[in-house]
């Protein structure tokens, strides 16, 4: 039998915590990122959201995820990718602006691409166009890149696009921005009858990419992650209430606890960093992300939550939030 000496253990043990993380995080061969854009979590409360419902049961959640200020499709969507806040990435604009250029550090696709993996992105507004730079949607010396699609303007549009190409191809790392219920939040009002109604529509979306993963024979080794960009009051968003500051964030899949309620505080850029952390990349020194290694069952930060303490989307969860007295369309 083989005889280690006492201090050869401290070290051995030592090492062993220290890189546990790492080693249990990659194993994921497909990481889906699902962007619901303008979801706020109490709605999920009251639309019918078979499909989502049956992702946050079956997998981690928190209807307390903050995205960033101003809480804009573009801003939002680049703290996402970036893991970094706007006063890193650089973008605080809200539309399609080639003059400007394009995101200034580094994203969640382009760590993958530099790492030799096949990335898709798959959006519905042009000005998302901002978050790849034209050389990572070229072939890449290891013959890798970002397959950008503008796919049209609807959820039907985006998900039609995505189905097609999954069909040919094996992305370890694939976006996609469902972009109807902030469509009907400014047509209509967030959580007007309407909206709510369209977001049964954009939940039916998510039930067919998910069908397609079973189909496809990727589910076994795929984290799915779905979130939001900003929420909204009235007809509008991008200002500090907690309406528009408060997402919905949910990740299920490969290793994920079952029914597991995140304790912790979840940013919108720890999505940048949770989807590296889980396909085993290494997160840049510059990001602010956090991976969210609690949702994993078996990781060291991960707690024990039973199946009983499932809690449902609440039906006012931005009441335990108080107002601002003037809630700020400015931002610094």
């Amino acid at each position: 039998m083989l005889r280690l000496r006492r201090g050869t253990w401290f070290w051995l043990i030592l090492l062993l915590t220290v890189f546990s993380g790492a080693l249990y995080a990659a194993s994921a061969r497909q990481v889906v990122i699902i962007s619901l854009d303008g979801l706020r979590p109490d709605a999920l409360h009251h639309a019918r959201t078979p499909h989502l419902d049956a992702l946050w049961q079956r997998g981690a959640y928190t209807w307390r995820a903050q995205t960033v200020l101003p809480s804009v499709t573009l801003v939002a969507h680049a703290s996402m990718l970036s893991g970094v806040t706007p006063a890193k990435h650089g973008i605080t604009w809200n539309y399609w602006s080639p003059r400007r250029g394009y995101i200034r550090t580094p994203t969640v696709f382009q760590v993958a691409v530099e790492r030799g993996l096949d990335t898709a992105m798959f959006v519905a507004k042009k000005r998302l166009q901002h978050l790849v730079p034209p050389a990572f949607r070229q072939q890449g010396t290891k013959g890798t890149r970002v397959h950008f699609e503008h796919a049209g303007y609807t959820d039907r549009d985006v998900v039609e696009a995505v189905l097609a190409h999954w069909q040919k191809h094996q992305p370890a790392l694939t976006f996609i921005h469902l972009p109807d219920p902030d469509s009907a939040g400014h047509a209509h009002g967030w959580m007007s009858r309407r909206q709510l109604q369209t977001i049964a529509q954009t939940d039916a979306a998510v039930g067919t990419l998910v069908r397609a993963l079973y189909q496809l024979g990727r589910v076994a080794q795929t984290v799915l992650i779905v979130t939001a960009d900003h929420g909204g009051h009235g007809k509008r968003h991008g200002s500090n209430c907690p309406e528009d500051l408060t997402i919905p964030w949910i990740v299920w899949g490969m290793g994920v606890k079952r029914g597991y309620e995140i304790q912790r505080q979840v940013h919108i850029y720890d999505t940048a960093a949770t989807a590296a952390w889980a396909l085993g990349l290494p997160l840049p020194a510059e990001w602010e992300g956090k991976p969210v290694t609690e949702a994993w069952a078996g990781h060291p930060d991960a707690g024990h939550t039973p199946s009983t303490a499932i809690q449902p989307p609440l039906a006012t969860p931005m009441q335990a939030t108080p107002l601002p007295p003037r809630c700020s369309h400015r931002w610094p």
